[in-house]
């Protein structure tokens, strides 16, 4: 496994933007695929995106499509979120995952399918 930590989250303006790190620790980094999910109070952790080891191969929930960006440097053992026009409603705490590359799931939006997890960030978006 990997230990994870995630960064970047704040308070930010409905419109504004926030770029999330999510540092690994391991030698390995770049054998693990990567995501993102996230979890507003009351409601369940949800999926928003996640990168294959390679960076190829990149996946989002529609709701982020065209707003969010996953990215990785595997030098840096470190993925990243960027989060452009971003609305009130995608305040939640924000979790980065890790799995083996060999064993990314199909059903990589659920959260079981994800071995690894970091302790969260919060990201607020004001109205």
């Amino acid at each position: 496994q990997v230990q994870l930590v995630e960064s970047g989250g704040g308070l930010v303006q409905a419109g504004g933007s926030l770029r999330l790190s999510c540092a690994a620790s391991g030698r390995t980094f770049s054998s693990y695929a990567m995501g993102w999910f996230r979890q507003a109070p009351g409601k369940e952790r949800e999926f928003v995106a996640a990168i294959r080891w390679s960076g190829n191969s990149v996946y989002y929930v529609d709701s982020v499509k065209g707003r969010f960006t996953i990215s990785r440097d595997n030098a840096k053992n470190t993925v990243y979120l960027q989060m452009n026009s971003l609305k009130p409603e995608d305040t939640a705490v924000y979790y980065c995952a890790a799995q083996p590359q060999l064993y990314f799931s199909p059903n990589y939006y659920t959260p079981t399918t994800w071995g690894s997890w970091g302790q969260g960030t919060q990201v607020t978006v004001s109205s």
